[in-house]
């Protein structure tokens, strides 16, 4: 089966990204620990999925994908301070740290503490990986058509289709 709308995808991965000039290694997903994602429902980044499109258990892919294409550039705009007196009682954030946010909308998102000063804790709420270019390679290892309850959850329930969801 060709991998196409509403079929469930396994695959591996090396993602690589360029500091400097040089590849440097981000993450993996193995064949004992593939991803494994409901293609088509907008979970994935739609240019890593259009590269992905057709492909079938056993093939092999490898295909750069510009910042635009992956997290967008970093917009410096996304960068703000919060009151320092939000944190009062507790724990004041670290530099690098991740703090989990979410808007009057209920929207949730994560922010990396870049600085702190005296009224405030300055975050940066781009996407870790905004105004990198990331690199995949890897091997499709399964492509199956979803289940009725996938479909109707909108993410798949595991490699066989049975991980309890």
């Amino acid at each position: 089966m060709n991998i196409k709308p509403n079929s469930v995808v396994a695959l591996t991965y090396d993602l690589y990204t360029t500091k400097d000039g040089e590849k440097v290694f981000v993450e993996q997903a193995t064949q004992e620990n593939p991803l494994v994602f409901l293609y088509g429902v907008g979970m994935m980044l739609p240019k890593f999925e259009q590269h992905l499109s057709g492909l079938t258990v056993g093939d092999s892919y490898d295909f750069e994908l510009t910042a635009v294409d992956a997290y967008g550039e970093k917009d410096e705009n996304a960068i703000t301070e919060l009151p320092i007196d939000m944190f009062s009682g507790t724990d004041m954030p670290q530099v690098d740290s991740v703090l989990p946010l979410q808007d009057n909308q209920g929207n949730q998102f994560r922010a990396r503490v870049t600085g702190i000063t005296d009224n405030a804790v300055i975050v940066d709420l781009n996407h870790p990986m905004a105004g990198q270019d990331l690199h995949f390679k890897g091997v499709i290892l399964n492509v199956r058509e979803a289940t009725k309850n996938e479909l109707a959850h909108g993410h798949a329930h595991g490699i066989d289709g049975h991980s309890g969801h």
